[in-house]
């Protein structure tokens, strides 16, 4: 015991320097504006240290065996397939409602439904449903429905034979789903004309028609499980939940995280997570002071390349971006390298892919803390946007006329949330690297030295995230 207290204090020391190093002001996500703390800042930091250090200590000393390895399920009740038809049956109405608002309603983006629901709704708004019930997504998913309806049909036609005329080349893995992120991530984050309803519209339509070709030509589950980008997000995130449905359509409630344990790591499902974690982050980066200080220049120098304005404002973005998915990527291979300097048991390929899954938790937290103020009260719009979706006065549910909430919560509330999100994330991944640990190494002693550099990843990751938060450099 008094061994790995004293091999931890290093650690915290460490740690608790690295917290110090951030700055005492905070400015919240988004329209949030600045939070007026009880308590400084710094002393979130402090007590965000203390908490990830105590939680590998705690986790040393008395999680000795794997847990979370299982899922240990317990069937809840049978989901009637009704139900299941009603989510999908939702989801075909909202995406026509999506398209049919944003090209023949109101070019404005605060008075149009479609503008609303993609950026706060859906972005933000099913990554939580996700975590919280499982995988709804499968359900709602317009295009999957859409594409199991034909496959269906197609199927009738041929006399029962699947029609599947292509395999999906497993090299590829999740590379198309990432691809899928990182354009919508460029549109929401650096896109000059992301608010435009009718583009909205187009590019919804266009993803729709890949996403149904791709579906119908590979299989249906096998292009939503590898190739749709948001089909892919949302279910790795519902993988988080403690709700999941067996074979047999039971509901069923499953340990907390363990469900990620079995995730399948393949070409591109680290650069996915990667990507997850690094477009999050830009998007507080970029609200940042040094980003906003050092832009112009960066924007000056493609315009000395040639570009015009909008071009050269785009592609630093896209260059910021890119470079922030690289940090995220490159902070995990370096915890993954000091992994393999503890053991020659494992190669660097096969540690990477053993502890992909404990970011996972991460890029969660990323999302809640970053979008939370977002989707609180903008979210609150789709309530008048509903019945008003083409911004023209109609009034379909008499709701048009509420108004957003502002004093649901306060300034000091939401920063509450937010921290306590980045250190629920940060701590969850490192219960999921400890306990596949305890897989690897049939030493515990050697298990718990692995995870001295797994400690320092969460406190990197974290520090990073309360300084995304406190939006400084102004």
């Amino acid at each position: 015991m008094r061994g790995l207290f004293r091999r931890a204090l290093p650690l915290g020391a460490a740690a608790v320097a690295t917290m110090l190093a951030l700055p005492a002001t905070a400015q919240a996500h988004g329209i949030v504006g600045k939070a007026d703390l009880p308590i400084p800042v710094w002393l979130f930091s402090w007590a965000a240290a203390i908490v990830l250090v105590v939680s590998f200590v705690a986790l040393s000393t008395m999680w000795t065996t794997p847990r979370l390895q299982q899922p240990h399920l317990r069937r809840l009740f049978r989901l009637p397939a009704p139900v299941e038809w009603l989510a999908c049956a939702l989801g075909l109405l909202v995406f026509a409602v999506v398209i049919y608002s944003g090209f023949d309603g109101a070019q404005v983006p605060v008075a149009n439904f479609s503008v609303d629901f993609i950026y706060v709704n859906f972005w933000v708004g099913v990554p939580i449903a996700s975590v919280l019930f499982g995988g709804v997504f499968r359900a709602l998913s317009p295009w999957r429905t859409v594409a199991r309806m034909l496959s269906a049909a197609l199927r009738a036609v041929r006399g029962g034979r699947s029609w599947a005329p292509l395999g999906y080349p497993r090299r590829l893995g999740l590379w198309p789903a990432a691809a899928g992120i990182v354009g919508f991530a460029w549109l929401e984050l650096v896109y000059v004309e992301r608010d435009r309803p009718s583009i909205l519209a187009a590019l919804s339509l266009g993803y729709f028609a890949l996403m149904l070709a791709g579906m119908l030509l590979f299989g249906v589950d096998e292009w939503s499980e590898r190739a749709d980008g948001f089909g892919v997000y949302f279910g790795l995130l519902a993988r988080l939940s403690p709700l999941t449905r067996d074979e047999r359509g039971w509901v069923c409630l499953r340990r907390p995280l363990s469900g990620i344990t079995g995730l399948e790591v393949g070409p591109g499902t680290i650069g996915f997570i990667c990507v997850l974690i690094g477009t999050t982050t830009f998007d507080g980066f970029s609200n940042g002071g040094i980003w906003r200080n050092n832009e112009p220049e960066l924007q000056s120098l493609f315009a000395d390349l040639g570009f015009h304005a909008t071009p050269a404002q785009e592609l630093t973005g896209s260059l910021g971006m890119l470079l922030c998915i690289l940090l995220i990527g490159g902070v995990y291979r370096l915890g993954i390298a000091g992994v393999k300097s503890v053991s020659d048991r494992y190669d660097t390929d096969t540690l990477r892919t053993k502890f992909a899954h404990s970011l996972v938790p991460i890029g969660f937290a990323y999302v809640l803390a970053h979008y939370f103020s977002l989707f609180l009260w903008n979210g609150q719009a789709i309530i008048y946007l509903a019945s008003d979706p083409l911004g023209d006065g109609s009034n379909i549910f008499g709701t048009s006329g509420y108004q957003i909430d502002y004093h649901v919560i306060s300034y000091a509330g939401i920063w509450y949330v937010q921290v306590a999100a980045l250190l629920a994330g940060h701590v969850g991944g490192l219960m999921l690297a400890h306990d596949r640990a305890l897989v690897l190494y049939r030493d515990q002693e050697e298990a718990v030295r692995s995870q001295y550099w797994m400690l320092a990843v969460m406190v990197a990751f974290t520090s990073f995230g309360l300084w995304l938060l406190s939006a400084v450099g102004t």
